[in-house]
């Protein structure tokens, strides 16, 4: 097996609005187009070029919050809004005020997978690839667990997770649940290297990733629906 490689992309600042394409072709090198690789990008430029922005004085945010949420769960420690939202259990509605231009909040993209499809065929169309990957990346926290680390808010072009199950382990013992989330695992390591503060590489090429390319993945086969999560018990009280 190949190593693992990603490759950050320090690019110019992104203006709101803009044509994301061609704003990542700007950006990276035509020899760094091959075949089965990954592009990771943060979705707050996403929501930049699909203007899902809102001024930041035009309503109060816990009730932009409430307003975006799936599902809005209450408030827990230090006056965080906890909310599911495409699939996340994450504060906010990921909703943020981070690395916006003009302090705005910058609202998830209106549909995450329909955006990175529309971007895989866009930049597959442009660069002649058949086997080219997109996830849609954000930071988010843990519980226990101090500091962020990324997740893939949405993927497009390969298969987000690989089952395990029937496999034997190294004593021959057959694996009976085990499924490896390649999807957040990847995002992950591509946001380490993408940064989370002034570094502009809002954008990371991944090589050799052990992914199955597949045009046409389901978003159902990387989430659960709050009723099929083990997990449920903790937060069931609070759903609205």
């Amino acid at each position: 097996m190949k190593p693992l490689m990603i490759s950050p992309i320090r690019t110019e600042i992104f203006r709101q609005g803009e044509d994301l394409a061609e704003f990542i072709l700007a950006h990276v090198e035509k020899s760094q187009w091959q075949e089965g690789v990954l592009l990771a990008i943060t979705s707050k430029i996403i929501s930049l070029a699909e203007n899902r922005l809102v001024p930041l004085n035009s309503i109060d945010k816990k009730d932009l919050i409430r307003r975006e949420a799936d599902h809005y769960l209450g408030e827990i420690g230090h006056g965080v809004s906890l909310t599911i939202k495409e699939g996340l259990l994450l504060p906010a509605a990921g909703i943020d005020e981070s690395n916006s231009e003009n302090g705005d909040y910058i609202l998830y993209p209106q549909d995450p997978y329909l955006s990175a499809e529309k971007l895989r065929q866009s930049l597959c169309k442009r660069t002649g690839l058949k086997n080219l990957g997109i996830i849609v990346t954000d930071s988010h926290t843990s519980p226990l667990r101090n500091g962020v680390t990324g997740i893939a808010l949405s993927f497009a072009g390969f298969d987000p997770v690989r089952n395990m199950v029937g496999e034997k382990d190294i004593f021959g013992r057959e694996l009976k649940m085990t499924k490896i989330n390649l999807a957040d695992s990847l995002a992950v390591s591509a946001v380490l290297m993408m940064g989370e503060a002034a570094e502009r590489c809002p954008l990371a090429l991944i090589f050799n990733a052990p992914v199955t390319f597949n045009e046409s993945p389901r978003r159902e086969d990387l989430q659960f629906t709050p009723e099929d999560d083990m997990y449920l018990p903790l937060y069931k009280h609070l759903m609205k």
